[in-house]
């Protein structure tokens, strides 16, 4: 029986209580077949970021392909949770606050995978700005997002789903959208409204 004292997700305490006991239920406890088919048809390794990685299973695969890729975490036990669960490649996961972060080179691609729906609506805008910032014009975010189009999206989270089309208003000033499919090996807090999806930095 877990016991939570803080219920504030923009908090490291948060992640640092879950990660502490074990309770971590978008764990996907592998790398997800989209992104390996990015990877593979990719004409070149890419420069990434990967914010709020958790586990960092996608560090091994994209470290594996000859990628530069680093992966952060403000949550101390995550950080340390990753580091443990895959070993060497641990090298490359920093204990880092997404909105202060700096890359010490221009990036590629930022990977998405349940970090913006595990923060509050009233940061979304916010979150899509940096993302915007850290990537030069041309730069790919692509990854996972959680799309419920109820009138109670959003409400109650993490994870906090968003309605397609106001996620997509929110991108529409910095980014173009590349390429949409459905995702086929979602785990069951997100089966049936996650979505693959590749935008481009304006």
């Amino acid at each position: 029986m877990q016991n939570f004292i803080s219920r504030d997700s923009t908090h490291p305490d948060f992640w640092n209580e879950r990660f502490e006991q074990q309770f971590t239920p978008w764990d996907q406890g592998g790398v997800q077949q989209d992104l390996r088919d990015f990877v593979a048809s990719s004409d070149r390794a890419l420069r990434t970021l990967i914010p709020g990685c958790g586990n960092g299973y996608e560090v091994v695969l994209l470290a594996q392909a000859g990628w530069d890729v680093t992966a952060i975490d403000f949550s101390p036990a995550a950080v340390a949770s990753a580091k443990a669960t895959i070993g060497a490649w641990g090298q490359y996961v920093v204990q880092a606050d997404f909105f202060e972060y700096m890359p010490d080179a221009p990036l590629d691609l930022i990977y998405e995978r349940a970090f913006f729906c595990a923060l509050p609506p009233n940061l979304r805008q916010q979150v899509v700005v940096r993302w915007a910032d850290l990537l030069k014009s041309g730069a790919l975010l692509a990854g996972y997002f959680f799309f419920d189009d109820s009138p109670d999206a959003g409400k109650k989270g993490p994870p906090f789903s968003i309605p397609k089309q106001a996620f997509f208003s929110l991108m529409e000033e910095h980014f173009s959208l590349l390429a949409e499919n459905e995702v086929s090996d979602s785990l069951a807090i997100f089966q049936g409204k996650e979505r693959w999806l590749i935008w481009q930095k304006k």
